[in-house]
This record gives C-alpha cells, structure tokens and sequence, in this order.
C-alpha cells in the first residue's frame, strides 16, 4: 500500500510533527499513514482531524487515531476511546448513548486538543450481527449484558492493547481519559499508559436508552449519574 506523505506545513496534530523526534514504534506497531479530513456533524459542527493509521496493531483491525485540535505547551492531551458503533455512529439509534458521546467527543477534544481513537469494536466486541441478536434479547427483558451472556459472548469483550499501541506509537504515554467507564482506565494503566484523570462525558438520555445507561452504571460502574436517568 502506498505510504501517504505530508509536508510538515500541512501538520496540524496535538503532538509535536512525528518527523520531530516522537517515536513512530511501540510494541510492534508503527505510524502507517495521516491525512486531514474536515469533519461536519448534522449539527452543523465543524472540526479539523488529522487521522492516523497504523501498522503492526495487535488485533490486526483498522483502527484509526484523529488528533484533534492543539495541547498547550506541557499540557497533556485529551483522549477518547470510542469504539465504533455503526448503528448509533452512523444511523443515530436511541438505544445507546454513542452517536452523541462520539459528536461531544469531537468537539471536547478539539477544544482542549488530543486524539479521539476510533475502535472497530463493534458491539463491546462481539460484533455487529450479534449485537442485533443482542437487541432482540433486550426486547424480551434482558439488559445490555444478560442479552450478550445469553448469546454465549461476553458481557464486554474489548481489549484496549491496540490503543495502548496507538498512543505509543504516536509519542503519548500520559493523557487525560474522556470516559465514563473505568474499565478502560484500568486496562491502559496495566498497559504502561499514564491516565492522569477520568473525565467523564455528558449523560445523553433517550427514552430508548434508559435501561442500558441504567445497566452500565449498576453492572460495570460507569460514572454516570444515576438521578438523571429517569424511569
């Protein structure tokens, strides 16, 4: 595959330029390729990214890293796990909160400056198909969890190396965590990344996905307020 070049004037990442001296290596995995796309949400909000792909990722999936806006000198970037979710990423389904936390996601980051990493983690890991199995399982009574367990899958079953190889490779090993789910702050802690604080995101409430957020908070811990959740 052709490796895309840019000219160091076109770099606009929160990172200092890779060409710069930040390491391009960690654990195998190295920068593959980066190029700018604007972004427009149906909002109207606008964003610049500079996104990242990688070879020698662990998992061997498509992982992408969107640097975002610009961190203040001796500043540490702010850093979004998100993984991906193509019935609320891309078709806005109520029954979850990800479309929106990808949209605040954006916006946070480019503000504050850092990367958003974009996981192809389909359905806490178990993929697409299965989770729509999983749906109909949550239509019967089952939360989120039960409906995967029931399925013979895991309640979660994502595995955050590849993100850890990410940050690596793109120089970070200390970053502020924009989530709500301590899993991931303890999986990148016993990956050698630096969390320095958990920042939560908002609470994005639908009458469709009361239950599930309600179930994130009562079966895994997520900092999300429980009195907003209403029903």
């Amino acid at each position: 595959m052709p490796q895309v070049q840019l000219p160091e004037q076109q770099i606009n990442s929160p990172r200092a330029p890779l060409a710069a001296g930040a390491p391009q290596t960690a654990d195998g995995a190295r920068v593959r390729s980066r190029v700018r796309i604007p972004l427009t949400f149906p909002d109207g909000y606008r964003a610049e990214a500079e996104v990242f792909t990688f070879h020698g990722l662990t998992d061997g999936a498509e992982h992408l890293a969107l640097a975002l806006g610009t961190v203040p000198e001796g500043g540490t970037p702010l850093v979004r796990l998100h993984s991906e979710c193509l019935t609320g990423d891309v078709f806005g389904s109520d029954r979850c909160d990800c479309g929106p936390q990808l949209r605040e996601a954006v916006e946070r980051i480019s503000d504050a400056g850092g990367y958003l990493l974009y996981l192809r983690q389909e359905g806490r890991g178990i993929g697409l198909y299965n989770k729509l199995d999983a749906y109909a399982l949550q239509d019967s009574g089952l939360d989120t969890y039960d409906a995967n367990t029931a399925l013979g899958l895991p309640e979660d079953g994502r595995d955050y190396t590849a993100a850890a190889q990410m940050l690596g490779a793109l120089g970070v090993d200390a970053i502020e965590l924009l989530s709500n789910n301590p899993d991931k702050d303890a999986q990148l802690a016993a990956l050698g990344v630096t969390v320095e604080r958990r920042v939560p995101t908002g609470v994005h409430l639908s009458g469709s996905n009361v239950r599930y957020l309600r179930a994130k908070v009562e079966r895994t811990g997520h900092s999300i307020e429980l009195s907003r959740l209403v029903g």
